[in-house]
């Protein structure tokens, strides 16, 4: 029995592969094909139009490394193809079937009108069905020969991934460009047999109806004429009808189909490229939504649509289209999948706020989802700003990439650190690229942790990552499996109503509480450091120009608000926030690119709070303070000369000389200011801090320990740090200097300075300042290592039984044990602007201006007591897949805050990122809004974006308890309203006729004001 089974198997393989796929395209002619390669980047159609061609034969190569190369194909539809179905095949020189890594091309009408794009899985042009013959067929085809980035997997590296490195060999070979007659019966054949085969084999040996479709293929191909496939490919159809006919078990499995296409915003191919993978893969979605009615295409990530909607106006009207007739969903509802960790809370909300305005405006949509298929992992802030966004559901499929415990649930509440909860679902299928294939259809039912509690999952179809989509294949399969006996039941339709009917048939279901960790791509906090910089930095730079742009549109007469360059910034940002830009995943040239616009915002922004503050008036100098909390702290004169000041929250104040209680004093390698004590050894790490005011030492071992661990993880070598890379490392204890280089009343620093490895060097300034507890460590690192990784330790006298890190509008904790498995795969965590650590009575924060990714770990010491250490993870050295990963110059600063609760964290975490401005100006008003009120935190300030002269404010409570508080305008107050986060009102504040606002909130609870002035219409 078994042989004869084999041969069967094997029989119906051969047959389907060897004889019915070649017969699908039943006759050909050639096209006739000219040639114009373009310079350098992307042209225009009309640019490429008027371009002198040149002949091309076919089997020539062509395609320089990120070239475009222009083809030019006419030809004509012969008498003998009239009344059959034809289209222009294209075979570029494909290689492999992914379509996002290699040759795709967009094929044009001669008037510039797109038809449709081709690519490995989707080689078709339509011409005529059913052709009358004689038709002229006169085409140009926009080709980019983008590089395989992974020819060799992720285990090499590749100069190809930056037109600056990739050199200009020709990487393609023209294979095929021809007019064909497509076979209608084989083709329908070819996936007859695809779909039954693939469920025969997934299914059990001795499930009857395994045996039932295995003899019914054998049968089926006893009726091929293999010297007349088409002639007798009716026939073999007609066989195998009765088992595709046999409907599925009432019991089985639902499964929603729902159109993907994935598209990374940047990864293996640059912006330039994803701004043309968006119209080749929507003008396929657009033209297979005309081939099948029941079609439904799900897309997320306003900022492609805009691309779009700019660049290639003929797709956009067709999206609209599609949208219209309900076969094209706008879903997810931000500006593009943003990483799930790295981007503030801020930007979270704005991601929202533009992602969503922009369906509502161009579609009249209000999307009711996250759509997140691909971060790597997922803050436990997510669930509030989601329904704050007016948002029901919210999915994403990466967790499935977890090394160590699989995740329990497939549909389930995710409750988020404030309480909030949304219904959330996790596809079984564990793909966003799905096929319909047997093994993908096997595997959702197998893998449905909900059985018995619910029956039904998501399967976004169509291949992804660079693009490509649903094919008519894949459509097709679909319609097999709509009710096929041994398969789940399939059905097309919008990701809202799989989300309606799933919560209406499992309202119960499961609760996750807290963040979605990935156990996997860990080092996605850390790589591409330049790169996460300029996010941290934009980030509270766009704060600050918002701040104080708004109070000089309150208070200074003739000021505009710079609404459209805020606007453009906060999106140039959001975009940069993308899930393989932000982690630091992709190509040389998108991180090359990223660090080039990050520059240009800082300047611009730099530029737009000049003015706001210049606007103000001339006069002394003062100093500005955009952080939530009032600062009393040494900052820097234009001269350089340390100045001691006190400004109040969100204001300013003018530069005095104000003193602290208690100077600096500089002996030999101690720095003392009253407050703590730093100890530096003559290798330059700290020795000894001791807290006067607790009257203890603070560390356990010596401190800011620099440790160069050996980095080579098993695989993508930029996402991931897998957990054997403790057991090789390097300590960095060989200091060229340590030299005192500023003894000041107000300020002492020592300088160490170590070179290490491959001619690398780094320089740290320690400083402590009078009047704060905060010891700086300003560092500067020339990186020349190759596969390493580079943390500073503070190892802590402290027993604490977690770890607590901020994150966006709050903080989380995780515990310092590896009681199970859950625990021991969290070995490197991500954290915002500070890490606490913590038992009762004292605590110590170590806190960042740019840096993400750490580790928090205990020992218990021979003297009995405990150690825990937190570690900062401060570059890395990955290869793939760019080479030259966070070589060269970086510039931060990390700290350690010694005596410090979580509001101290929270308050120097602010101070350490958004340093106070001194520069001249006349006598500044009050501050915008003042909060009284523990906890109470202003996230932001800004004028209302539908440019009423409303006043935004953006609340939170950032210490994990029950907040109250009293809000005061810096202006007359006309009202207030509690806004979701697009600023729509949801009810009134509880404001006062004296101007000020009562605001209660819950632990982490984010609240948006919108205060109306007086006096404005």
């Amino acid at each position: 029995m078994h042989d004869e089974r084999r041969r069967i198997e094997e029989r119906v393989e051969r047959l389907h592969t060897q004889r019915i796929k070649p017969a699908i395209h039943a006759a050909t002619v050639p096209f006739e094909v000219e040639f114009w390669q373009a310079p350098a980047e992307p042209v225009s159609f009309e640019e490429a139009a008027a371009a002198p061609y040149e002949p091309f034969a076919m089997g020539t190569p062509w395609g320089p490394p990120w070239g475009t190369t222009w083809f030019r194909m006419r030809g004509q539809v012969p008498a003998s193809f009239a009344g059959r179905r034809v289209e222009a095949v294209i075979d570029l020189g494909f290689v492999g079937d992914w379509p996002g890594n290699q040759a795709e091309a967009l094929v044009h009408l001669t008037d510039g009108t797109p038809l449709k794009a081709v690519n490995p899985l989707n080689q078709y042009v339509p011409i005529a069905h059913p052709a009358e013959g004689g038709e002229p067929v006169d085409y140009l085809v926009e080709a980019a020969s983008n590089p395989d980035i992974l020819a060799n997997g992720f285990a090499e590296p590749t100069p190809l991934g930056d037109v600056l490195t990739a050199g200009d060999r020709p990487l393609y070979t023209f294979r095929s460009a021809d007019i064909a007659v497509l076979d209608e019966n084989v083709w329908h054949l070819d996936l007859d047999v695809q779909v039954l085969r693939e469920l025969m084999l997934e299914l059990g040996e001795h499930d009857p109806r395994r045996h039932e479709i295995m003899h019914a293929l054998d049968r089926a191909m006893d009726l091929l004429d293999l010297d007349d496939i088409s002639g007798s490919a009716a026939a073999v159809r007609e066989a195998l009808k009765p088992v595709l006919a046999k409907p599925a078990h009432a019991s089985a499995h639902r499964l929603s189909g729902v159109g993907h296409a994935h598209i990374d915003s940047a990864w293996l191919w640059p912006i330039r490229e994803t701004k043309r993978k968006t119209s080749r893969t929507f003008s396929n979605v657009t033209s297979l939504a005309d081939e099948y009615e029941e079609f439904v295409f799900a897309c997320s990530q306003a900022q492609q649509y805009e691309w779009v909607r700019d660049t290639y106006p003929h797709v956009w009207a067709r999206i609209q289209e599609s949208v219209r007739k309900g076969q094209w969903a706008p879903v997810g509802g931000m500006w593009v999948e943003a990483d799930g960790n790295l981007p503030g809370g801020e930007a979270l909300a704005r991601q929202l706020i533009h992602g969503k305005r922009f369906f509502i405006e161009h579609f009249g949509i209000e999307t009711k989802g996250v759509w997140l298929p691909d971060s790597f992992g997922y803050t436990a802030a997510y669930p509030q700003l989601a329904k704050l966004a007016g948002n029901d559901w919210f999915l994403t499929q990466k967790i499935s990439w977890n090394q160590t415990n699989k995740f329990p649930h497939h549909t389930f509440w995710w409750e988020g650190i404030d309480g909030t909860r949304i219904f959330t679902h996790f596809p079984p299928i564990d793909t966003y690229n799905a096929r319909f294939s047997g093994v993908e259809m096997s595997r959702a039912v197998r893998n449905y942790s909900e059985k018995g509690g619910a029956t039904r999952s998501l399967a976004p179809f169509g291949w992804g990552d660079g693009g490509g989509g649903p094919t008519r294949e894949i459509m097709e399969r679909a319609r097999r499996l709509r009710n096929l006996e041994g398969s789940p039941k399939v059905e097309i339709e919008h990701p809202d109503a799989f989300f309606a009917k799933a919560r209406a048939e499992y309202p119960d279901a499961p609760v996750w509480v807290g963040e979605l960790y990935l156990e996997l791509h860990r080092a996605t906090y850390t790589s591409q450091a330049r790169t996460k910089q300029g996010n941290r930095r934009s980030e509270h730079r766009l704060r600050e120009a918002e701040l104080w742009a708004t109070t000089a549109a309150l208070h200074a007469p003739g000021y505009a608000y710079p609404y459209d360059k805020l606007d453009r910034l906060w999106k140039t940002v959001l975009l940069h926030q993308f899930h393989d830009i932000l982690p630091g995943s992709s190509i040389a040239w998108v991180h090359r690119e990223a660090e080039a616009e990050y520059a240009c915002v800082a300047q611009e922004l730099e530029e737009l709070t000049a003015e706001a503050v210049a606007a103000l008036g001339s006069g002394g100098t003062r100093v500005f303070n955009t952080s939530p909390f009032d600062r009393a702290e040494v900052v820097r004169t234009a001269g350089g000369a340390p100045a001691y000041v006190e400004v109040p929250a969100s204001g300013s104040a003018p530069l005095t000389d104000a003193e602290p209680s208690q100077p600096v004093t500089v002996d030999g390698r101690v720095l003392d200011n009253g407050l703590v004590r730093v100890q530096v050894a003559e290798d330059g790490t700290l020795s000894s801090v001791y807290d006067l005011r607790a009257d203890r030492e603070v560390l356990a071992e010596p401190g800011n320990l620099l440790r160069l661990h050996t980095d080579l993880p098993n695989c993508w070598d930029a996402w991931d740090i897998d957990k054997h890379y403790k057991n090789r490392y390097t300590d960095l204890l060989d200091a060229e200097s340590v030299t005192v280089v500023e003894e000041d009343p107000l300020v002492g620093a020592i300088r160490v300075t170590r070179s290490f490895g491959k001619g690398s060097q780094i320089t740290q300034t320690i400083t402590v300042r009078a009047g704060s507890p905060r010891i700086d460590i300003e560092t500067d690192i020339d990186w020349h290592e190759a596969e390493k990784i580079l943390k500073a330790a503070f190892p802590v006298d402290i027993r604490a039984p977690h770890s607590s890190a901020e994150i966006q509008f709050g903080h989380v904790q995780r515990p310092t044990h590896t009681n199970t498995s859950w625990e021991a795969a969290r070995f490197e965590v991500s954290g915002h602007r500070w890490v606490h650590i913590g038992e009762p009575g004292y605590g110590v924060a170590v806190l960042n201006d740019s840096t993400y990714g750490h580790d928090v770990s205990r020992t218990v010491r021979e003297d009995g007591g405990t150690t825990t250490t937190v570690r900062l993870s401060l570059v890395r050295a990955p290869r793939v897949p760019d080479p030259g990963a966070d070589q060269g110059r970086h510039r931060f600063t990390y700290s350690l805050l010694p005596g410090a609760d979580i509001a101290d964290a929270v308050a120097e975490g602010y101070a350490l990122n958004l340093p106070l401005r001194v520069t001249r100006a006349a006598g500044a008003p009050e501050p915008v809004v003042s909060v009284d009120g523990e906890g109470v935190t202003v996230e932001a300030v800004k004028l209302a974006d539908d440019r009423s002269g409303d006043v935004v404010v953006r609340l939170y409570e950032s210490r994990g308890g029950r907040a109250g508080g009293v809000l005061r305008a810096g202006f007359l107050l006309a009202g207030a309203q509690i806004t979701d986060l697009l600023e729509r009102p949801l009810q009134d504040a509880d404001a006062a006729a004296d101007g000020t606002v009562r605001v209660a909130l819950r632990p982490f609870q984010i609240l948006t004001l919108r205060l109306r002035r007086a006096g404005v219409s």
